[in-house]
């Protein structure tokens, strides 16, 4: 599974190590040493895989997330030093799809890297059919999703999330279940993931996302996808 990975990292001795490694597992890389290149190179030529630090010079990281997730759905990873449950949970609101701290082995990069791949990239049979729930449709082929026929951008994690959901509609998921489906368990994410992919995605879908209709909360146990037609 050949991928071309964009590492935006201005530590020059770090990004090195992460292009070595991926270019040993045959993957084509391109190195950025600031944001604003960053967000050029995703632009110029889109790349499989993002592997985004947060402290960059002119633009850091989580701007360039911000801004990159107004425009694509390019999966990211994002690197910081920073270790705080806020700093992780303010990433993955910005549409980050995984989180590592520094330092890190090179290995478990690699490890998530093609985790993050996997997923993004996996594809369902063809004649798998449009799964349908009340004006809401999210097609596993295409891993698109769309509203009333408007189309609604959601980010890799996003989509797996409503995708599983979707797939049983009025099912009650735990958190636990919702994130074994997205990233497993590791030591740097937690339970708390799901909740800030549920809040981006309510955004998202819902007319009036305080009062969701599609995506409710079953309090104490996790959530359920309904068909939209009455509020929780």
């Amino acid at each position: 599974m050949n991928a071309y990975v964009l590492v935006a990292e201005d530590d020059v001795k770090q990004a090195e190590v992460i292009r070595r490694y991926l270019e040993r597992e045959g993957h084509s890389s391109l190195v950025v040493h600031d944001g604003r290149a960053a967000i050029d190179e995703v632009r110029r030529r889109r790349p499989d895989l993002l592997v985004l630090d947060v402290m960059m010079p002119l633009v850091d990281g989580l701007d360039v997330c911000r801004v990159l997730r107004r425009e694509c759905e390019v999966p990211v990873l994002m690197l910081t030093a920073r270790s705080t449950e806020e700093d992780l949970l303010l990433g993955l609101d910005l549409g980050a799809d995984d989180y590592m701290t520094k330092p890190y082995s090179p290995r478990e990069l690699m490890a998530r890297i093609r985790t993050l791949l996997r997923r993004t990239r996996a594809t369902v049979a063809p004649d798998d059919p449009v799964l349908r729930i009340g004006a809401l449709a999210v097609d596993p082929v295409r891993r698109t999703v769309e509203l009333d026929g408007r189309q609604v951008v959601c980010t890799p994690g996003e989509f797996e999330i409503l995708a599983a959901m979707a797939a049983e509609p009025e099912r009650v998921f735990t958190r636990r279940q919702l994130l074994a489906l997205t990233r497993g368990f590791d030591l740097y994410i937690t339970e708390r993931t799901i909740d800030v992919h549920i809040l981006n995605l309510r955004k998202k879908i819902e007319a009036v996302p305080r009062r969701p209709a599609y995506l409710q909360t079953v309090y104490g146990v996790g959530y359920k996808l309904m068909d939209g037609t009455r509020a929780h």
